[in-house]
C-alpha cells in the first residue's frame, strides 16, 4: 500500500527541491519529493550540463556568506556521496571600467573580505589566453569560482535522500494543495497525501501553487550554446575560469569545456521573453544562435568556434520583481515555505537553500543570512 502520511512534502525536485528532499531525509525526517517530469529533467532551470558557483556576488553583497555556506556543504555532499560535483576554476566577471558589473563585484567581494585581483583587459588576457576583451575593460578575478555538474547534483541528492530514508515520486504532477490547522493536504494527479509541512520549490511553476507570489514571478526563455574552439586546450577547466562579461554586443556569461564537447556560454537578453511554462518554444532556433554568436565574433583570441557549433540548449528562468529571490515561510501558514524567482544565479546556492528549508521544517525559521530574501517589504 502507498504511504500516504509524511512529516513534509516538497513539491518540484530540482536544483532546490533535490536538495530539500536530501538535507530533511538526513535530519530524519519522513519527506515526499514530488516531481512533475523526470528526475533530472530538461524542462525547467536545471539542466544543460554546467552552472556557475562564484563567491563574488554582483547582485548584492548579502550574497557572499550564503555562498560561503553552499561551497562549504558542496565539499561536504561530495565527502559523503563520492560524487565529483563542483569543479574550481575561478571566476571572472568582466566590463567597461566604470561599468556597473566591476563595480558591484568589486563591492561584494571588498565587503566580506573575499580574496581577488582587479585585472586589465590585457592582464586577463595574459593570465587566460582565450579572452582578447576590448581595451579599457577591467575584470574582477576570484580564485574559488567554478561549475557545478548540474544533473549530476540532482541525482547525487536524491540518491543520498534515499539513502537516509526519504521518498521521491517523479512524474506525479500537483494538481493542488490545501492549509490545514496544522498541515497540508496535497492532491496529486495520482494519489492524495497529508503532511505537517510543504515546501514549494516549483520553479517556474511556483506561482502556481503561491498565491502570494502570483504576481512576483515571470519564466522566461533562456538559451545556451557550445562551440569547438580551434584551441580547446585554451577553454580547458585548468586555463579559462567561468566568466561573465558586459561587451558591447550584450552581457553574457560562460564555461570552459567539459564533458560535452565545446565552450558553453549563454546571454542574458536585453529585452526578456516571458513566457508560459507549460507551452514554450523549447527548441532553439537559428535566430538564438546568430544572437549568441555575437559574443565569440569579437571577444575571444584565435577561432573560439564561430562555425562549430556543438549543441543548443534552452532553459526556464523565473525572474523576481526585484531581481532577489523569494526564499521564506507563507505569511498565513508558517508550515509552508518556498523557495522561488531565483533570476538566473541560483543554482550555486543549491546546497545551502536545502538547509534554509530543511530549518524552515525542523526549527521554524533559519540563522542563515537570508534577510534580503524574506517577504518582508517586497511585495
Amino acid at each position: 500500500m502507498t504511504q500516504t502520511s509524511y512529516d513534509a512534502i516538497v513539491i518540484g525536485v530540482g536544483g532546490m527541491g533535490s536538495a530539500a528532499v536530501y538535507t530533511l531525509a538526513k535530519r530524519g525526517v519522513d519527506v515526499l519529493g514530488l516531481e512533475q517530469y523526470d528526475i533530472p529533467h530538461t524542462r525547467g532551470s536545471s539542466h544543460g550540463e554546467t552552472r556557475i558557483f562564484r563567491l563574488t556576488q554582483p547582485e548584492h553583497p548579502s550574497y557572499v556568506p550564503l555562498a560561503q555556506h553552499a561551497h562549504e556543504r558542496w565539499r561536504e555532499l561530495e565527502a559523503e556521496s563520492g560524487a565529483d560535483l563542483l569543479t574550481t576554476t575561478g571566476s571572472v566577471h568582466a566590463g567597461p571600467k566604470d561599468g556597473e558589473l566591476v563595480a558591484d563585484a568589486l563591492e561584494s567581494v571588498r565587503a566580506n573580505e573575499v580574496d581577488h585581483e582587479l585585472l586589465t583587459s590585457a592582464e586577463l588576457g595574459e593570465r587566460f589566453p582565450a579572452f582578447e576583451l576590448p581595451e579599457g575593460h577591467r575584470a574582477v578575478y576570484q580564485p574559488d569560482g567554478g561549475f557545478l555538474s548540474c544533473e549530476r547534483v540532482i541525482t547525487t541528492n536524491v540518491n543520498q535522500a534515499h539513502e537516509h530514508g526519504g521518498v521521491v515520486r517523479a512524474r506525479e504532477r500537483v494538481r493542488s494543495w490545501e492549509p490545514r490547522e496544522s498541515g497540508v493536504t496535497v492532491r496529486t494527479d495520482r494519489n492524495t497525501y497529508e503532511a505537517d509541512n510543504l515546501v514549494i520549490t516549483a520553479g517556474a511553476w511556483a506561482a502556481n501553487q503561491l498565491d502570494v507570489l502570483q504576481n512576483h514571478l515571470s519564466p522566461q526563455r533562456r538559451v545556451m550554446i557550445w562551440l569547438q574552439p580551434e584551441e580547446p586546450a585554451n577553454f580547458s577547466p585548468d586555463r579559462f575560469p567561468v566568466f561573465s562579461v558586459d561587451v558591447p554586443e550584450g552581457n553574457f556569461y560562460g564555461f570552459p569545456t567539459a564533458e560535452r564537447p565545446g565552450f558553453k556560454f549563454g546571454r542574458s537578453p536585453d529585452v526578456t521573453e516571458v513566457v508560459d511554462p507549460n507551452d514554450w518554444q523549447d527548441e532553439p532556433t537559428m535566430q538564438d544562435e546568430h544572437l549568441l554568436r555575437q559574443l565569440p565574433d569579437g571577444h575571444f583570441a584565435g577561432d573560439p568556434g564561430r562555425d562549430r557549433t556543438m549543441g543548443m540548449a534552452t532553459c526556464l528562468v523565473t525572474t523576481s520583481t526585484d531581481g532577489h529571490f523569494y526564499l521564506d515561510t507563507h505569511p498565513e501558514y508558517p508550515h509552508v515555505s518556498f523557495a522561488a524567482g531565483f533570476t538566473g544565479h541560483g543554482f550555486k546556492f543549491v546546497s545551502a537553500i536545502g538547509d534554509v528549508l530543511a530549518d524552515f521544517v525542523t526549527e521554524g525559521d533559519t540563522e542563515l543570512p537570508i534577510d534580503v530574501h524574506r517577504l518582508d517589504g517586497r511585495l
